[in-house]
């Protein structure tokens, strides 16, 4: 194994996990979390929420993965989020 092929399968994993880590972080710190209140009560949770993850792979350069992630951490996802890869 070289340690490209190591690095390319650990940034992959961490790829399909990506999203939730974000709402995690939001979901664990009082201000981010009270900022991500407010928009949702201003946009509704789906905009905001699908925002989230857009701007996450656009700043990522992630490419949509087929699958999701229906078991996610954060309780700020409703019940499943796109992955990447």
């Amino acid at each position: 194994m070289e340690i490209k092929d190591l690095v390319e399968e650990v940034i992959a994993k961490k790829n399909k996990t990506i999203t939730d880590e974000v709402f995690l972080l939001i979901q664990k710190d009082r201000d981010f979390m009270q900022k991500y209140l407010q928009l949702v009560h201003e946009k509704g949770v789906q905009t905001v929420n699908q925002n989230i993850g857009k701007m996450v792979m656009t700043r990522y350069n992630l490419t949509p993965d087929m699958g999701r992630n229906t078991k996610p951490e954060s309780t700020l996802i409703a019940d499943s989020h796109q992955e990447f890869q």
